[in-house]
């Protein structure tokens, strides 16, 4: 059980004569509550960048987290410390700070969703302090944060765009010669078919960025033509590949890169024999984007809009596209259907009878 120790702290000034003497008295606790050998400041005393410091140390000790959770956590209270001050007390944090925090977030344009991720944040944050003790309860308990659903529709490829981008990174397939065992991932032609099987599986599967480069060698099941996908929220899901040239442009990579040992691993390396990253996958699409000669950016999560947006279009089940781009709820997929309604609108101004001189006419 922990001790409460009494210290009172003299300051002076330099020069005994002209010093004016202050004695502050502090509480601490011994032993910490927060762990041995760190200072634990009672009743909220504690600073905010102690508080973040401290948070990231406690919570992720008994947390399990994604690294990109802990990423996103990291840069959000970075963030709203740089905005409040690293020096505020914790006992001094109230609701009209927080409101002011999210007044600033719009001003700055920040998405509604961006908005709701970094209080989500915060509130495990302070969620966090208020089972430490430090907090009595938590500002973000009195105020309500209502911000309006995002209408903005989906960007994605034309299907004529998807049909050059998929040609082009074939076109650029160089085969192997003599030995697997010889090649190295600085070699052109692991290179070229690394990026056919990059581009063929995010199409195929609707898989995120960042569940592409965290792919391991045990995770493609050979016999099921299937891989094994670890999601947001430690969620796992299986993701198929559906056709002949899918299937071939992966088990192709998959040949080298069983041939390449390395210290981890991981599915996807880079020229180093490093795992690919995220900006790695982006750039290889953009490159092929450009040589294909589609004018408009490309990503990697433009990929996924197309082809949930091409099920729907082909009359796949809301349900199907939520568990094949592994939504946790169904309202986020739907918003897809929003643009399968703009090319319904623009059919029927194209199309419909009403719209046509030929049916109607009009003295």
């Amino acid at each position: 059980m922990p001790t409460l120790l009494t210290f009172q702290v003299h300051f002076c000034a330099a020069d005994p004569v002209t010093a004016s003497h202050v004695y502050v008295t502090l509480d601490f606790w011994e032993p910490s509550p927060v762990g041995e050998g760190r200072l634990y400041l009672p009743e909220g005393l504690m600073n905010l960048s102690t508080a973040v410091s401290e948070f990231h140390r406690g919570y992720f000790a008994t947390h399990q987290r994604s690294h990109h959770t802990r990423n996103a956590y990291r840069i959000d209270l970075k963030q709203y410390v740089a905005w409040q001050g690293p020096d505020t007390l914790m006992a001094d944090l109230g609701p009209d700070d927080l409101e002011g925090w999210a007044a600033e977030l719009k001003v700055r344009d920040y998405a509604s969703s961006s908005i709701r991720r970094k209080f989500a944040t915060l509130r495990v944050f302070l969620s966090y302090w208020v089972r430490k003790g430090l907090l009595e309860r938590s500002p973000l308990w009195m105020i309500r944060l209502d911000l309006a659903p995002q209408k903005t529709l989906t960007r994605t490829l034309t299907v004529e765009d998807t049909r050059r981008l998929i040609r082009e990174v074939h076109r650029q397939v160089v085969q192997p010669t003599g030995s697997l065992s010889q090649i190295t991932p600085r070699d052109e032609a692991f290179t070229t078919i690394r990026n056919a099987a990059i581009i063929e599986v995010l199409f195929a599967t609707g898989i995120r960025v960042g569940e592409l480069v965290s792919l391991r060698l045990e995770d493609f099941r050979r016999s099921e033509f299937c891989l094994v996908i670890r999601g947001k929220g430690s969620r796992q899901r299986l993701a198929f590949l559906p056709d002949d040239r899918s299937r071939k442009a992966f088990t192709g990579y998959d040949r080298l890169r069983r041939a390449i040992t390395t210290r981890h691993r991981r599915f996807f390396l880079n020229t180093r024999s490093n795992p690919l990253s995220t900006q790695g996958v982006a750039r290889i699409l953009a490159k092929a984007a450009e040589l294909a000669g589609i004018e408009k950016r490309v990503t990697p999560h433009m990929l996924r809009h197309t082809v949930a947006t091409f099920l729907l279009r082909n009359g796949a089940n809301l349900r199907v596209v939520q568990e094949f781009l592994g939504h946790s709820s169904v309202t986020t997929t739907e918003r897809y259907t929003a643009v399968c309604r703009q090319d319904l609108e623009e059919a029927l101004g194209r199309h419909h009878p009403n719209h046509s001189r030929l049916v109607f006419s009009h003295n």
